[in-house]
């Protein structure tokens, strides 16, 4: 079973000024001698995108072009601060650090006392930083005394987002509490999928839609799977992408499900969330030429399944 498979249960009423605490993901810095360097032969973004006031989305991939990691980075002084997963934390620090081991003076150091905490509308933000609104921007960042202020993807429903990287101290914001099925649930309508120990790998960057998020520097020189990932780009052999769907259904869905059109499966579930009122959602990667061979169903689990918006437009869906 997935290590992301347990059961997340998130309040029935999505949350619109809250907080929770993200304790599934590490924060870690690069520096030393020449941590962009370093980052910029591994990842799908270009380091000079990557700056103290602007945060970028990255994949890390295999020379197949498949995603074994995806982060979030920003600028810290000389150095490059990066979200992981603890799930699949030790595989893709193992994986960076195959390459680290070229660029002598440069570190990577996980930032065990940091914490990570997701936040819900512009007011939770100000209790943090008066220049909250300066955040116009997915990306946009502030650096706080302790720690770092970032604006993500809003919900497809409309909901600022943002994430506060605590560094030092131990403030909080000054928000109710909420959950991190809340968040996770906030992600899926987000549209940002998740990788875990049986999606890594499982996908190049843009059947997750990372190019939808400024997750990808198609312009940039060479790193560790930019071949294919070029070459999809370019060539567009782009074939299936991620979709948001609900599922009307008694039966717990858990990422890997199969999506099935007609007698054929069509894709995967790759993040899901369960709701109090007994309502699934779930990010799902799916091919193209099953648009047409719409219902949909899940295999293994009876019920309507509905696609849902994502806050961002994705051309390829609908050139399919």
């Amino acid at each position: 079973m997935s290590d992301s498979a347990a059961p997340q249960v998130a309040s029935a009423q999505r949350p619109s000024h809250a907080y929770t605490s993200l304790d599934n993901v590490q924060l870690y810095r690069v520096g030393g001698k020449d941590p962009r360097k370093f980052l910029h032969g591994q990842l799908s973004q270009h380091m000079d995108e990557v700056t103290e006031t602007r945060a970028r989305r990255a994949a890390a991939c295999t020379p197949k072009g498949r995603a074994y990691a995806l982060s979030l980075l920003v600028g810290e002084q000389d150095a490059i601060l990066l979200r992981l997963p603890k799930a699949i934390e030790e595989r893709i620090t193992g994986q960076l650090k195959k390459f680290l081991m070229l660029f002598r003076g440069t570190e990577m150091t996980s930032l065990d006392s940091a914490r990570v905490f997701g936040l819900w509308g512009l007011e939770a933000a100000r209790s943090l930083s008066a220049d909250a609104d300066t955040l116009d921007t997915t990306g946009d960042a502030l650096t706080l005394e302790d720690g770092k202020l970032i604006r993500v993807q809003d919900t497809a429903e409309g909901v600022p987002r943002y994430e506060f990287w605590r560094l030092s101290g131990d403030r909080l914001p000054d928000a109710p509490t909420a959950t991190p099925a809340d968040w996770a649930a906030a992600e899926i309508s987000a549209g940002l999928a998740e990788l875990d120990s049986d999606s890594t790998e499982a996908y190049v960057p843009q059947m997750l839609n990372l190019q939808h998020v400024d997750g990808i520097h198609f312009k940039k020189g060479c790193y560790t799977g930019q071949e294919v990932i070029a070459r999809m780009h370019y060539l567009g052999q782009l074939k299936k992408s991620l979709f948001r769907l609900a599922v009307a259904s008694d039966q717990p869905l858990c990422p890997g499900m199969s999506v099935i059109a007609g007698d054929k499966a069509v894709g995967e579930l790759v993040n899901v969330v369960g709701f109090e009122d007994g309502r699934q959602e779930a990010l799902a990667v799916i091919k193209h030429a099953a648009l047409n061979a719409q219902p949909w169903k899940i295999d293994g689990a009876e019920g309507t399944v509905e696609r849902l918006d994502l806050p961002y437009p994705v051309p390829e869906q609908e050139k399919a």
